[in-house]
């Protein structure tokens, strides 16, 4: 499977995990033109990483943290895919079933909410599938 890596700092370490300090780059940040550019966008993530190994890390040390792609595909269909299909369906639905336009409004959010709930309910699940691993850098 494919691994996707970024390069992060340790912040502080702890029984069993680790909190890392990752600069994430939008795809556009690589350009030439990124300086001068409003689009491209460059963020602070802190991540945790549970780790048997934890105590082989310090803070400050450099680290390279890997997360499988495939995972990024799953979290791209949960987050994003997942619920504009059900937003458009129950929207549909509605709509055909001739209901006002206030109702059809409000049972869409209501379904966009059950499945924001049933997301959270299964958050032990999805936590036990989305993992980073950590490297240590020279």
């Amino acid at each position: 499977m494919e691994q996707t890596t970024h390069d992060g700092t340790v912040l502080t370490v702890q029984p069993g995990l680790v909190k890392v300090q990752m600069q994430v780059l939008s795809a556009c940040a690589a350009c030439e033109a990124h300086a001068r550019c409003t689009f491209s966008e460059k963020k602070d993530k802190i991540v945790d990483i549970e780790t048997p190994q934890w105590q082989q890390y310090h803070e400050g040390d450099p680290v390279t943290v890997i997360i499988n792609s495939g995972h990024g595909l799953l979290a791209v269909l949960l987050a994003y895919i997942l619920p504009a299909v059900v937003i458009l369906a129950t929207f549909a639905l509605l709509f055909s079933l001739h209901l006002s336009e206030l109702w059809v409004a409000l049972i869409t959010l209501v379904a966009v909410a059950l499945y924001g709930g049933i997301l959270y309910l299964c958050r032990n699940r999805l936590q036990q599938k989305f993992t980073f691993r950590l490297a240590k850098r020279g």
